[in-house]
């Protein structure tokens, strides 16, 4: 049984097309996912601009943020059945013996492999996920919601694990991207003043975090906000964007002792002197991925209402119409893409 998918094929740019694909087999300890629903992330928009960092095992299936239905189950699977709605994390393959999975930071296992670039993802009709990695989608979350489970516990790590904000702080967050966006709505939850900071072309991103997230807009220069308390900086900042430049943005804003959390990717050389922030004294803090806790909380927040992700929804398209999703997303008149197998 074959079914469309897209898949990236190569390492040139615009090398992204429908294909058919196989119904995928499984092992013991997998389950067979039909997919319901799958967001577009940035990661994809780069692999078909072919201006990514990370290495790709083509030909693949995108897609690594969905849910949907068990269709089958493995021999070895306990705690699951047919017909369970679940979410799946992206940690497809992990060394369990690696002592960062020993852990439980399986996310920083040097040999993990994620959906849509290590291993076929979920841009499908069905996908194999190990059962380790599932987690139950409450019935009143619908799945066009709850395929966003992974972007938010991006930001949820960046935010909340990897950064240390106190009510009343005041948080810069740099690029209104999805990650962005979502990094500021949970600085809200945390207490924070946060101001989302962009270009002019953003226009559009910014209003929504601002209608809905309640974070302030600042398009362009943040230095003004930044020191407005005392005139030495805002608290924290979290660089959402997908450019190295920002990180200089982030160390001349922070205030003396403040922290940086860092989640955007920028392959660019860094090309500006460091110094500032030894004398700062800042705290610098990259953040990668997420792992169960993580899953678990902000699967509760979106349950409860507490976090929403329908006003960043910007439509849900067939997988066949990748192609617009995609376009739409990378021109910015979209927040978050959703696809849909038919």
């Amino acid at each position: 049984m074959k079914s469309a998918a897209v898949v990236n094929f190569a390492a040139e740019q615009g090398s992204v097309e429908i294909r058919e694909v196989e119904k995928p087999s499984i092992g013991p300890g997998d389950v067979l996912l039909e997919v319901a629903n799958v967001g577009v992330c940035g990661s994809d928009l780069h692999q078909w601009a072919a201006d990514h960092s990370w290495p790709v095992n083509y030909p693949v299936v995108l897609g690594h943020e969905f849910g949907g239905h068990i269709v089958e189950i493995g021999s070895a699977v306990d705690g699951w059945k047919e017909g369970d709605r679940v979410v799946s994390e992206t940690a497809a393959i992990i060394d369990q013996r690696n002592p960062m999975s020993r852990r439980g930071l399986y996310n920083l296992d040097p040999t993990r492999k994620g959906f849509g670039y290590g291993v076929d993802g979920a841009m499908t009709k069905y996908v194999r996920v190990p059962s380790r990695i599932l987690h139950t989608v409450p019935d009143a979350l619908p799945f066009e919601h709850a395929c966003l489970t992974e972007p938010c516990c991006v930001a949820y790590n960046a935010v909340v694990r990897n950064a240390r904000i106190e009510p009343g702080d005041r948080v810069a967050v740099l690029g209104p991207g999805t990650i962005g966006i979502l990094c500021a709505a949970m600085a809200r939850l945390c207490g924070a003043e946060v101001a989302l900071v962009g270009l002019e072309s953003d226009q559009r991103r910014l209003k929504i975090a601002k209608q809905y997230y309640g974070c302030e807009a600042v398009i362009g220069d943040a230095s003004d906000w930044a020191r407005h308390r005392d005139g030495l900086g805002c608290d924290g900042v979290i660089d959402a964007a997908g450019v190295t430049a920002t990180l200089k943005v982030a160390i001349d804003i922070v205030r003396p002792a403040g922290w940086i959390s860092k989640v955007g990717w920028g392959p660019q050389p860094l090309g500006f002197n460091l110094d500032p922030l030894v004398q700062k004294n800042v705290t610098l803090q990259g953040s990668f991925s997420h792992n169960w806790p993580i899953w678990e909380r902000v699967l509760a927040l979106l349950a409860s209402g507490q976090l929403d992700v329908k006003p960043i929804i910007g439509g849900v398209w067939s997988i066949e119409q990748w192609r617009e999703a995609f376009e739409k997303m990378h021109k910015g008149e979209v927040v978050k893409s959703i696809l849909k197998p038919v």
